[in-house]
């Protein structure tokens, strides 16, 4: 029957009812212990001596009515009851039940027999009726506790239902929206949300992705028409029993300052890397009124690796490192003399040892400046050579660094195609062909036809 040993306090006057019940629970339930009085008097004293699990009590005794004990009399109790009677008064029935009583059961010998289960049945409803009091009282502190710290709190806390339904707001609504609790109470949160906003704040709720905390930032109707960013943490309460969603609660602050400061703090990064990059113009500039006979070339090799290094698959923050390389493949060039740079012919194998020094030059002078440092592998590595016949460390292969390896084609590519002082500028297939040859030995291959037919391409 009852899995737990239980006390039974037994209040029956007539010995030969109480010798029906007592053998019922030996032959049912052997794991009740049962303690028989025979009056109120007696039933008084044993219960706080034996803080019985359940009472079955005589309706009529020598010293008065077992409704005595009901909660809701003088003696108040905490203790299922079960009133027998050898009357079926329906009167007597409906006072006992409203009472306080679980059960009211009219004498005979088969209920008598039957009291095991009528106990069992009257503990579990006991039981059953104390789990729900008790959730009741945990639920009250619950929302009790949550309305202390929300009417206290600067944040806007707000409990709303799954359809969007504002159920409860704290006065700080008024502080951050300009609406009183009043106003907000019972409209829906979605028609204060910027329409940008909406429907992915709305999609959240549809997916029902309540099994996790989010927090999200978005745009606020003020009540003075303006817009207010808001960043808001949300969880749901779920029903432990149906695993439904009771309700969600919200927690909201005001980060629109926060918001400007960042607008701000992006407005300043920009102009700053535009002041980097107007710098590095300039001194690409100032390197083409020195060299004239290649200007125009950094230009227009930025562009095409810029335009290449997408193909390959480069980040947009790889790609603003590998623009400003390109800019400043020849600024170590600003370190070779007028005597070798402006030369008209061909350089002896002095002048090329100095002129091969540009590269290490460029890494001199630029690594000092932090920003340039993630920039200084084209102009330090754009003419090391895939067969390890380059400088001015002579890397082989893949040691070169990726972004170096395809600007090197770039560069040729550009200076072959265009017309210098001791020659003139080859026609594209010419410069095709050329490529393809030295391709293993000067070029990365695979590169090699990646840039060629992305030329053809256009």
């Amino acid at each position: 029957m009852i899995e737990t040993l239980i006390n039974i306090l037994l209040i029956e006057d007539e010995d030969a009812h109480a010798e029906l019940i007592l053998r019922a629970f030996e032959d049912q339930a052997s794991n009740v212990r049962i303690v028989r009085v025979k009056s109120l008097m007696e039933a008084r004293a044993q219960i706080p001596i034996q803080k019985p699990t359940l009472i079955i009590a005589d309706w009529r005794l020598p010293d008065g009515e077992s409704m005595e004990l009901l909660p809701n009399h003088h003696a108040p109790l905490a203790i299922p009851i079960i009133l027998m009677t050898s009357y079926g008064n329906e009167r007597i029935a409906v006072a006992a039940l409203k009472s306080g009583a679980v059960d009211y059961v009219v004498k005979s010998p088969e209920s008598l027999r039957d009291m095991p289960h009528l106990a069992e049945r009257a503990i579990e409803q006991r039981n059953a009726h104390a789990e729900r009091a008790r959730m009741q009282e945990s639920l009250r502190e619950s929302e009790s506790q949550f309305r202390l710290l929300a009417e206290n709190a600067s944040d806007m806390i707000a409990r709303l239902a799954v359809n969007g339904k504002i159920l409860y707001v704290s006065p700080a609504c008024k502080t951050i929206l300009g609406y009183t609790p009043e106003e907000m109470s019972e409209g829906i949160c979605f028609d204060l949300m910027h329409k940008k906003d909406r429907s992915f704040i709305k999609n959240i709720f549809k997916l029902n992705q309540y099994n996790k905390a989010h927090t999200i930032t978005y745009e606020a109707l003020h009540k003075d028409g303006h817009y207010v960013w808001l960043e808001s943490s949300a969880r749901a309460v779920i029903d432990p029993q149906t695993h439904t969603v009771l309700e969600i609660q919200t927690a909201s602050r005001d980060i629109t300052e926060r918001k400007k400061a960042e607008k701000e703090l992006q407005t300043a990064h920009k102009d700053l890397q535009e002041a980097y990059d107007r710098t590095i113009e300039g001194w690409v500039r100032a390197l083409d009124l020195r060299d004239r006979e290649t200007e125009g070339h950094t230009q227009r090799v930025t562009e095409m690796t810029t335009r290449i290094a997408k193909v390959i698959g480069f980040t947009e923050e790889e790609l603003v490192h590998i623009r400003r390389g390109a800019l400043l493949h020849d600024m170590g060039k600003m370190g070779i003399p007028d005597d070798i740079l402006q030369k008209p012919g061909p350089l002896n194998e002095a002048e090329w040892e100095k002129m091969r020094q540009h590269p290490q030059y460029a890494y001199d002078m630029l690594s000092p400046i932090t920003y340039l440092r993630p920039a200084l592998t084209i102009p330090f590595c754009h003419h090391e050579h895939w067969d390890g016949s380059g400088y001015p460390r002579g890397l082989i292969g893949k040691e070169i660094p990726l972004e170096a390896r395809f600007f090197s084609i770039i560069d040729v590519w550009d200076a072959l195609c265009s017309d210098r002082p001791y020659r003139k500028k080859m026609p594209p297939k010419e410069v095709t062909r050329y490529l393809r040859e030295k391709s293993g030995w000067l070029f990365d291959p695979e590169l090699v036809e990646i840039f060629l037919s992305t030329m053809e391409a256009q």
